[in-house]
């Protein structure tokens, strides 16, 4: 059913920030390894008919007691939309929202989806885009094939400086570690492409085979990445990118001085964001909200599927996870005034443990991984927070 939120946070003093987040679910091919909420379509109509239930949506679950500081653009493959569909989209998010001005607004891009890159580009900066994340993945022909990439590396690039010329001076470029057949000479050889191109930021993320994907049927006939060599592939790239002048500021993001993503930072911080369109999740007014993954139902108004109230020990145990992945960690004052529990007392005796080891480094009131630590990070937090990954 659908439903407005309700705002139990409001703040008379001054409007506190939000992020939004716009899922585009649509893709002109799925890549092998996708399990993401996206589908192929070439189905103009039903894309005008998204854009329109992602209308009502906005409007219905707009507020001007926030201040929206990023709009971010995911999916899917958003640049399969026009300018103008994407213009008519932050029309209606200008008009249900208070966005400020200097907001973070970020469109994700596959290379070969836009057909006049200079012109397109052009035109979604005067629309207000002002950051670009762009799926590179590999500078490897042979594994863009392997996982059902379309565009070569040349295509790649072709469409990051197209994006350059048309004034996008904010570009993020995701970099892929364990492709199938993936060695440590040819992932060295894509990561110094990346760093060649000089974008501002690089997420790098780990191949993983989830059940029900193409890759993962397809997973005896290639060779993987073990453990150990996964480790090799992270530990090559993350001196790389280091030695570049990138800094290493959560476990799988590197960004130049004041160019870290401010939208993803939310997650991390547990800010408040409400996600919008099929499949999206949202963290708002102190709930988890989750979208239907229903095309039919969303187009006729029925977005919402759950809602739920998020617990103390949830939100515990987010705050210690989340900020954990991060090169700045936790604060242990904020803590305890979150939680009205005493860091030390509860996870002092098991964070010691992996201090003495190299893993932990502590500063004043703030607690952060080392890079030695975030190597292992995935152990690390597991012990302390008593969970299985």
């Amino acid at each position: 059913m659908t439903t407005m939120i309700d705002n139990n946070f409001k703040n008379e003093k001054a409007p506190r920030n939000l992020g939004l987040y716009i899922h585009i679910p649509f893709c002109r091919t799925k890549c092998l390894y996708c399990d993401f909420c996206s589908f192929v379509s070439r189905d103009e109509q039903q894309r005008e008919a998204y854009v329109g239930a992602l209308s009502r949506e906005i409007e219905a679950r707009g507020t001007k007691d926030y201040s929206v500081d990023t709009v971010y653009f995911g999916g899917g493959t958003p640049s399969l939309f026009s300018a103008e569909q994407i213009g008519r989209i932050l029309g209606e998010i200008k008009e249900s929202f208070n966005v400020s001005p200097d907001a973070e607004i970020t469109l994700e891009c596959n290379p070969m989806t836009v057909s006049d890159g200079d012109e397109y580009f052009k035109e979604l900066r005067v629309l207000g885009v002002n950051r670009l994340s762009l799926g590179v993945q590999s500078a490897v022909d042979g594994e863009l094939k392997l996982i059902g990439r379309r565009h070569s590396f040349e295509e790649a690039k072709a469409t990051f400086l197209a994006a350059r010329g048309a004034g996008f001076d904010n570009i993020s470029v995701d970099l892929m570690l364990g492709i199938p057949s993936q060695t440590l000479d040819s992932l060295r050889a894509s990561a110094n492409q990346v760093i060649k191109l000089a974008a501002e930021h690089v997420s790098i993320y780990s191949l993983q085979l989830e059940e029900g994907t193409p890759l993962y049927r397809m997973r005896e006939r290639y060779s993987l990445a073990d453990d150990d060599a996964a480790a090799d592939m992270y530990e090559l790239v993350v001196k790389m990118m280091k030695d570049a002048g990138y800094r290493h500021y959560e476990i799988s993001n590197f960004a130049r001085s004041g160019r870290e993503s401010k939208h993803n930072c939310k997650y991390w911080r547990l800010d408040e964001y409400l996600g919008i369109g099929l499949a999206a999740h949202s963290d708002f007014g102190g709930k988890r909200l989750e979208n239907t993954r229903d095309m039919e139902r969303y187009l006729g108004g029925e977005w919402l599927q759950t809602e739920s109230y998020i617990s103390n020990s949830e939100r515990e145990f987010e705050f210690l996870m989340l900020g954990l992945r991060t090169a700045d960690g936790i604060s242990k004052s904020e803590f305890l005034a979150r939680f009205g529990v005493d860091f030390d007392k509860k996870y002092g005796k098991k964070v010691e443990k992996f201090k003495k080891m190299g893993y932990f480094c502590e500063k004043g009131d703030t607690l952060a991984l080392t890079e030695r630590g975030f190597e292992v990070s995935n152990a690390i937090l597991t012990e302390i927070l008593d969970f299985d990954y």
